[in-house]
């Protein structure tokens, strides 16, 4: 599959449903080869030699038929930038070059990078909360690779990783969240300081060392030596369920208490994103965030968060200058993102305002007994 072709298609995960409060859920496997230097101490040639033996085992399998496989150093930076924006690669791995490559299937739901800080980093990526999912999925595909490569193990510390922090079963579990109403009524902070007194870590959009946009927040495990994948996937699966009913009980509360207030900031946004000729990437998020919500809501027609979803994905730098063919200074960024935006607003119906719904879960105060359980 030519770079181009994967363009053209969305990622199987932007027409998910149920994926009002947890947008995605990913599993990330960590593998090294037994007998091969890690990629960081590694020189340019073992670099190659490992790539290009596991990358065509990794092409070999069914599920990766007809993808997508590339060298990254044959791609160009832009095509890289997008490949993060579209969370197949790590900005770690965009900035390497001769030795690694990313291998995706056609729906992008299976991405494995190939000498990034690893020998391989394998995720797999669901819409809405299905980490189990992403795990069978990832699990059948590690298991393949381990019939034809020698991965590194030991038997007392698990699969052997280029960061120690990886040692053990080498995953990564995640979920990223759309938290509006939680970043609304200011008590957001109370839940993730409640998260990560448990020992799981709270990234932005972009993983470690990024800022939430759009009140998206991805959490994750971040012990992975101790500790089994499936007691990793409960442990998250309860803590993500718990934040879910505490989104979903804000929404209810700014409903019941001033939905006038409530319609305002869906219509002002929708209002904005209409008519503004200029958006920088943090204002134009905050304003989807808020129609993502109100779609969740009831205020807008069915599939209206998919196009949020969609939006949020084609107004990121890369994927603007992508869509402008060239480079683009920050200004011309904004202006071309604001110009995309109306463009998908005016084939979208403006909010019923005059909505009332029933059909968010009764839920009482939000965060008022928080207990995130390390059981």
């Amino acid at each position: 599959m030519r770079f181009s072709t994967l363009m053209k298609h969305p990622a199987d995960w932007m027409s998910g449903k149920n994926n009002e409060v947890v947008i995605t859920s990913r599993i990330r496997l960590a593998r090294n080869l037994s007998d091969m230097p890690f990629p960081g101490w590694a020189k340019k040639a073992e670099r190659i030699e490992a790539m290009e033996q596991m990358r065509t085992k990794v092409e070999a399998l069914k599920v990766m038929k007809n993808g997508f496989s590339h060298e990254l150093s044959d791609l160009e930076p832009l095509q890289k930038q997008v490949l993060v924006e579209r969370h197949l690669i790590s900005r770690e791995q965009a900035a390497r070059g001769q030795g690694s490559a990313a291998v995706v299937d056609r729906g992008q739901r299976l991405s494995l990078m190939i000498n990034e800080e690893d020998h391989l980093r394998m995720q797999s990526i669901r819409a809405g909360l299905h980490l189990r999912e992403a795990h069978a999925l990832l699990s059948k595909v590690d298991a393949a690779l381990e019939k034809e490569l020698s991965f590194a193990f030991d038997d007392e510390l698990g699969y052997i990783t280029a960061c120690p922090t990886n040692l053990g079963t080498g995953m990564r579990a995640s979920a990223m969240l759309h938290l509006p109403a939680l970043v609304l009524t200011e008590q957001v902070g109370q839940v993730l300081q409640a998260v990560n007194k448990i020992g799981l870590a709270v990234r932005g959009l972009f993983g470690e060392g990024t800022e939430s946009l759009g009140h998206m927040f991805q959490i994750s495990n971040q012990a992975t030596l101790g500790e089994s994948e499936e007691a990793i996937i409960s442990r998250l699966e309860r803590v993500i369920s718990q934040i879910v009913t505490h989104e979903t009980n804000a929404r209810q509360k700014m409903l019941e208490d001033d939905q006038a207030q409530l319609s305002d900031k869906i219509g002002r946004a929708y209002g904005i994103l209409k008519h503004a000729t200029i958006f920088d990437s943090k204002e134009a998020f905050a304003h989807i965030s808020i129609l993502r919500m109100g779609a969740a809501l009831g205020f807008f027609p069915q599939g209206t968060m998919q196009v949020c979803d969609t939006m949020m994905m084609d107004i990121q730098p890369a994927h603007l200058q992508l869509h402008a063919g060239a480079e683009l200074e920050p200004s011309e960024r904004d202006r071309i993102r604001a110009e995309i935006l109306r463009g998908r607003l005016q084939t979208m119906d403006a909010p019923a305002i005059s909505i009332l719904t029933n059909h968010i879960v009764d839920g009482g105060d939000t965060t008022d007994d928080l207990n995130f359980d390390n059981e």
